[in-house]
């Protein structure tokens, strides 16, 4: 009785690389759009939360509550770029910015992928919900786009405070 040595030959394990390899190949865009999509729909959820936590704030302690950008969780940033972070303050005294006597109800730093941006509109950087429910001033849109510059999706807030969020459905440039 003669035995054979089990394992592979060398023909067998290069075809089995090249098939892999060619699978591998044809995976990784589709993965790739499949993280971006997955990013994106993650960034939403937080912003709309963060949104309806402000809105209910404002309502149960009836005082102004406002959502800004924010990189220290301390202050609010100046510009359009939310990417870096966001919080949530009451403000008693209506100047936009958390005081001392201010209570900060939530900071959320870094809330999304360092492969998205997150931009609002240039007229409006801040989202402030008066003490009946309603958001104060024009209509807010806070951009989701990838590194790309494509627009990815965008979460909008209405005169009545209420968001909503869309995507495009085809391929779009970034605003701003």
């Amino acid at each position: 009785m003669r035995r054979r040595n089990a394992g592979f030959t060398l023909i067998e394990l290069m075809t089995s690389l090249s098939v892999m390899a060619i699978c591998a190949g044809v995976a990784l865009p589709s993965m790739a759009g499949f993280i971006e999509h997955q990013r994106t729909s993650a960034a939403i959820a937080s912003l709309t939360s963060h949104m309806a936590l402000a809105r209910m704030a404002a309502i149960s302690r009836n005082r102004r509550a406002v959502l800004c950008p924010s990189a220290d969780g301390s202050t609010c940033e100046a510009g359009t770029d939310w990417s870096r972070g966001w919080m949530l303050f009451v403000d008693d005294d209506g100047n936009r910015m958390p005081d001392a006597r201010d209570e900060i109800l939530r900071v959320d730093l870094e809330p999304t992928s360092r492969h998205l941006r997150v931009t609002s509109t240039v007229g409006r950087q801040q989202l402030r919900y008066l003490p009946d429910g309603r958001s104060a001033g024009t209509n807010l849109t806070l951009s989701i786009c990838n590194q790309r510059q494509e627009l990815l999706g965008q979460v909008i807030v209405n005169n009545m405070g209420r968001p909503r969020s869309e995507r495009p459905r085809v391929p779009t440039p970034c605003p701003g």
